[in-house]
């Protein structure tokens, strides 16, 4: 074929596609109907069964919900937190503050992007690392380290505490007007910077903006609680009540987890990416001053393993992933042979795992928690998974997610250091290898 699509080029692909009566079966039941419908595969529908061998017993009956939000690493975190927390005080069931958690992540996040323009003045403002900044300042999503960090400095409330408002379930018009308050403010702190002000000067410009940016979070989420009482009712009706707390203290004396003792582990077959090796990804955080974005980069069989050793002991697992490949929201069920997709275009879609992520075709793109895992010899089949989305699809909000869709798409788990092996342990005493701002491991972070 030359460079341009000839005439005689469109005669050939038409014969070839009207050539096969399977393209003209395909054609009309594509044109009515949609492509997961289509290409839905029997076997794997007829084969969905929400059990398992291994379900940690404070499992929450009712999941929880983010609604139109990107917060799911956060909940994720807080997901993990309750279990502990409802398992200390025998509870039934409940919610931390989402809300308050993103009012602080807001915040963090703003100051954390005026920093990055204070290290950056001497950039042009189209450069690429420029560009990358200045795309979402603000953005819902984030890292493990990244909520360590908020937890550690911040504490947690109740949601009783401090209840959804409609901007934290529904954040696109605040993060807007956030991001174009921030772009303005980026611009002032580079004509300042040009006009030979300098960094002392430009940080105390930042703390008059800072002072706008909580402003506005405060009319968006409302004014985040310093002291408050808690009281709830266990499984056996016993009544409890904590009075005078603050939200750190909620966090140190009464949520039973040590964030702390938690660290990443990635799968990433990448070409620019060793195995056994510790990466970080610049410009990626919340918190100035806070502990940076790890991950040791390890075999997968080695992240199921530390998944497995945990959800044995009763202790769910966060992990990050690329949720909407192989994946049907209704059944709540994440498998690699759900669609006959190349039955379905006459074609086949070989892209290996390192492949998909070096050309952009998967990426981290939602945080859930394992909270369960069918074993069979001592081999993992299909894991549980609590979700955010909330309790319509699955098992009530629960997905079931095939242990090869794990292989495939799953990218990231935390875990407890004591399920992890010294090899393992000893790579997170070294200088992590600096990844770019844009590469995927960072993307459950935009």
């Amino acid at each position: 074929m030359k460079d341009s699509i000839s005439i005689n080029n469109i005669l050939k692909f038409n014969k070839d596609f009207n050539s096969n009566p399977t393209n003209k079966i395909t054609r009309n039941a594509l044109t009515r109907s949609q492509i997961n419908n289509i290409a839905m595969d029997w076997d794997a529908f007829r084969k969905v069964d929400h059990s398992y061998s291994d379900v940690i017993s404070t499992e929450m009956k009712k999941v929880t919900n983010q609604k139109a939000s990107g917060r799911c690493w956060g909940f994720a975190g807080l997901n993990l937190m309750r279990i502990s927390l409802a398992e200390k005080y025998n509870l039934a069931d409940f919610e931390f503050s989402q809300n308050y958690f993103m009012f602080f992540d807001k915040l963090e996040k703003s100051n954390y992007f005026l920093e990055n323009i204070l290290q950056t003045l001497d950039e042009s403002y189209d450069s690429r690392i420029m560009m990358h900044l200045l795309n979402s300042p603000v953005q819902d999503g984030g890292q493990w380290d990244m909520f360590v960090n908020l937890i550690e400095k911040y504490g947690v409330v109740p949601q009783s505490v401090m209840a959804e408002s409609v901007q934290s379930s529904q954040s696109r018009a605040m993060n807007q007007f956030l991001t174009r308050k921030l772009r303005e403010f980026a611009s002032v702190l580079r004509v300042m910077n040009n006009k030979g002000k300098n960094i002392s000067d430009l940080r105390n410009e930042k703390e008059k903006m800072m002072s706008e940016i909580y402003s506005m979070l405060c009319i968006c989420l409302g004014d985040p609680p310093t002291k408050f009482d808690w009281q709830t009712r266990d499984k056996k009706n016993k009544f409890i009540r904590i009075t005078d707390l603050s939200p750190v203290d909620f966090y140190k004396k009464h949520c039973n987890v040590e964030l702390k003792d938690k660290i990443c582990l990635i799968h990433a077959p990448m070409s620019n990416k060793k195995m056994n090796e510790l990466y970080t990804v610049s410009f990626l955080g919340n918190v100035v001053g806070g502990q940076i974005i790890k991950y040791a980069n390890v075999e997968i069989d080695d992240i199921k393993d530390a998944a497995i050793k945990s959800i044995k002991n009763n202790e769910s697992v966060w992990f990050g992933c690329d949720v909407g490949k192989m994946f049907h929201r209704e059944l709540g069920l994440m498998d690699t042979d759900l669609y006959n997709y190349d039955a379905l275009f006459g074609t086949t879609f070989p892209m290996s795992k390192a492949t998909r992520l070096e050309y952009g075709d998967s990426m981290m793109t939602h945080a859930m928690l394992f909270t369960g895992v069918d074993m069979i010899k001592d081999k993992p089949r299909r894991w549980r998974v609590e979700n955010s989305w909330g309790v319509k699809g699955g098992d009530k909000g629960y997905y079931l997610m095939t242990d090869k869709w794990f292989d495939e798409y799953n990218y990231e788990i935390v875990v407890d250091k004591k399920y992890l092996p010294k090899r393992i342990l000893d790579l997170f005493e070294k200088e992590p290898v600096a990844l770019a701002p844009w590469d995927p491991m960072g993307a459950l972070a935009i």
